[in-house]
């Protein structure tokens, strides 16, 4: 081959590698943009989850109800059903979906997590977790303030009213009423706020009425009132009576109301006429002088210690002799 050949050669391969040289780099640049362009399209969007617990903050002691709904919100790319798998490190959850009731009733008072784990089951996508927090806290219990109104006015053999006013105390305790007298019988009202007690032949005796109030655990609630009936009054006693009888035989009765009255110093005459509805004019008024002027000056009865009550009318004239402790009156 001549050195014309040579040098033909040479001067191709020259430009031919020039050429390669000048294209190589738009190629490497093409390709660089195109992988570029393919990572920048691919976007990567991960799952989400929320978690919510209502509420947060209980009151409860030992044995109270003490119950937390939890609520969850899920969501993956691809849109597949969630998994739940709930656990907490107190308490107990019921149910596996995305709302479930967690059961903190017994728990003591502090701290206390719920966790939730969820997934779709696609080996592509991960898991998500989150966990929520609550606390317990333990208000001893408190009674109410107790007030019993006792009766104003209490008779002999009349029927007591006891009526209570509560206020304050552990809050959502429903209010029952027990109550209990010392003597007498509870007529009406057991079991609320106000009981009526029969006191028929309790004169003299005191009616305690004592309320108890369960449900504020082993707290003792109690309150009482006390009432004094009275002593039942002296009663006046009939001596005798008579109606328009001689004179002779009004005086031996006198002599013996007379004496009756000697006996007992401190005791009261009462004298009550009963007109008669065919008696004469002034009858009533003489006779009720005779009476009186036989006792004071042939007795020797005190006029002070004597009266005359002049009553409703009879078919005849009566005449009613009564011997009656200090504050009695007669029933005429």
């Amino acid at each position: 081959m001549s050195k014309t050949h040579f040098r033909l050669i040479a001067l191709i391969l020259s430009v031919a590698l020039a050429g390669l040289m000048i294209l190589a780099p738009d190629a490497l640049a093409k390709k660089d943009k195109k992988k570029k362009k393919s990572t920048e399209n691919y976007v990567y969007v991960p799952p989400t989850i929320q978690l919510t617990a209502s509420p947060t903050v209980l009151t409860a002691c030992s044995g109270q109800p003490a119950k937390v709904m939890l609520e969850s919100r899920v969501s993956f790319p691809s849109g597949a059903a969630p998994r739940y798998r709930w656990s907490a490190d107190g308490g107990r959850i019921a149910g596996n979906g995305a709302t479930t009731e967690w059961d903190l009733t017994g728990a003591k008072p502090g701290y206390y997590k719920a966790f939730l784990e969820a997934d779709n089951g696609v080996s592509e996508e991960c898991a998500v977790f989150s966990s929520a927090i609550v606390r317990i806290n333990c208000v001893p219990p408190t009674c109410p303030n107790i007030t019993i109104s006792c009766p104003d006015k209490v008779e002999i053999d009349q029927p007591l009213t006891f009526c209570v006013n509560t206020a304050g105390g552990t809050p959502g305790v429903r209010p029952v009423y027990e109550w209990t007298v010392s003597a007498g019988r509870i007529s009406s009202g057991e079991g609320t706020n106000c009981i009526t007690v029969d006191t028929t032949g309790l004169a003299g005796q005191s009616v305690r009425a004592t309320l108890t109030m369960p449900g504020y655990s082993d707290l003792n609630c109690t309150a009482s009132c006390l009432v004094q009936i009275p002593n039942e009054l002296p009663k006046c006693r009939k001596f005798d009576e008579y109606t328009n009888i001689t004179r002779n035989d009004e005086k031996a009765r006198l002599d013996n109301y007379g004496i009756e009255l000697q006996n007992d110093p401190t005791s009261t005459a009462y004298v009550v006429v009963y007109p008669g509805t065919s008696g004469k004019a002034n009858e009533v008024q003489q006779r009720s002088n005779r009476v009186v002027d036989y006792l004071v000056n042939s007795r020797a009865i005190d006029k002070g210690r004597i009266t005359v009550i002049i009553s409703s009318p009879r078919e005849h004239l009566m005449v009613e002799l009564w011997v009656c402790p200090p504050g009695a009156k007669p029933k005429y």
